[in-house]
């Protein structure tokens, strides 16, 4: 298995709380971006290898600022370069207030077969204070609108541990969101990251972040309100309908290859125990390197078999599938629960050992963070 992911860095504006690499898009060509990516894939085939991609996943930034034309070159050429397989999953993320029905049908028809809409609330107050540029009720338009565009796989995001975010408030978004019916949800609690200006306004005592109990009482009331509706909590941050799961964020779990093209974009190769690469957080700089055929990313990691180890074990851990023990002793050449003896101890009952599976329970998931360490080398 081998993904492809395309960073599309334009924003219509900035979120205050997003560390993602990404520029507003006015001033800059788009139509330039969409051919430098083109040659980025070109010139990165005999770098990282012509298999045909499982996956595909265009991010951001906002990639629905590109027309379905754009959306269908860079397929088209994926496609001619690489090969993608007939079960392709091809996502791309869409904001409320960007799209309309025309637009997602020209999506679905370039071959996107599976949207990811920031939703990210349906309280009219919380979305203004994250400063998202769409209302409650867009949110709701868009997802109706893929429905009639065609699409029958859909992601939703959702963030929690907002500031005055209730657990009412919560449980109800929780609820109308499952009324839309969306194949998947992404859930995510609000952090602050250095250097946004999400960090400042904290600094300058404009507002604060959540307790950590608050945190805590909202990761479990969303995790026990998504399953009693049918999701299953694939992962830490997922929820998933029977057969839903992102195929393409599992492949990054299984710490399977991936090929990232745009500026800001990381790949990784299975060379050795592996390697991290990554492309200057820079559109103008990708850009020139693409168009003069000059390597457009370097290695910012190259792992030992002591680190592939560790990295291997601590993104299993973020699925509730958690580590395949035969499987790990076939890839990594050791026993799991003799090698993470200590760690495994010192995470107490909160990591299950079921037949060939050692897997976080919610209370781990929880305390991950913490818990990691002890996986860490």
């Amino acid at each position: 298995m081998s993904g492809l992911y395309f960073h599309i860095p334009f924003c219509r504006s900035k979120c205050p709380y997003c560390d993602f690499y990404s520029v507003v898009a006015a001033g800059h060509d788009l139509d330039r971006y969409v051919q430098a990516l083109c040659l980025d894939l070109k010139q990165s085939r005999d770098w990282y290898g012509s298999a045909p991609f499982s996956t595909v996943f265009f991010g951001g930034g906002t990639p629905s600022l590109l027309s379905g034309e754009q959306i269908a070159t860079l397929l088209q050429c994926a496609t001619h370069h690489y090969g993608l397989r007939d079960d392709v999953e091809v996502s791309m993320e869409v904001n409320p207030g960007t799209v309309d029905v025309a637009a997602l049908e020209s999506y679905r028809r370039a071959g996107v077969n599976r949207l990811s809409i920031g939703v990210q609330s349906l309280d009219g107050h919380q979305l203004r204070w994250l400063q998202r540029a769409h209302s409650a009720q867009q949110a709701v338009d868009v997802v109706h609108a893929a429905r009639r565009a065609g699409f029958s796989r859909i992601n939703v995001d959702l963030m929690f541990a907002l500031p005055g975010q209730s657990d009412e408030s919560l449980r109800q978004t929780c609820r109308r969101l499952a009324e839309l019916s969306p194949e998947h949800v992404a859930v995510y609690g609000l952090t602050v990251e250095e250097g946004t200006p999400l960090a400042s306004a904290e600094q300058h005592g404009d507002w604060q972040p959540v307790d950590d109990e608050t945190y805590c009482r909202h990761f479990q009331l969303v995790s026990e309100e998504l399953t009693s509706l049918g999701y299953e909590h694939y992962e830490i941050s997922n929820f998933a309908r029977p057969g839903e799961a992102c195929r393409h964020n599992l492949g990054y779990w299984q710490r399977q290859p991936y090929l990232g093209i745009g500026a800001g974009a990381h790949s990784f190769r299975a060379c050795g125990w592996g390697e991290r690469w990554a492309c200057p957080d820079d559109v103008c700089r990708y850009m020139v390197l693409a168009e003069e055929g000059t390597s457009t990313r370097q290695c910012i990691e190259t792992f030992n078999h002591d680190q592939a180890i560790s990295e291997a074990a601590y993104l299993a851990l973020r699925c509730c599938q958690g580590v395949d023990l035969d499987l790990f002793r076939q890839r990594y050449g050791v026993d799991f629960c003799e090698y993470f003896a200590e760690g495994i101890r010192a995470c107490g009952h909160d990591l299950s050992h079921n037949g060939n599976r050692c897997s976080f329970n919610l209370q781990g998931w929880l305390l991950y963070n913490s818990h990691i360490e002890n996986f860490l080398l």
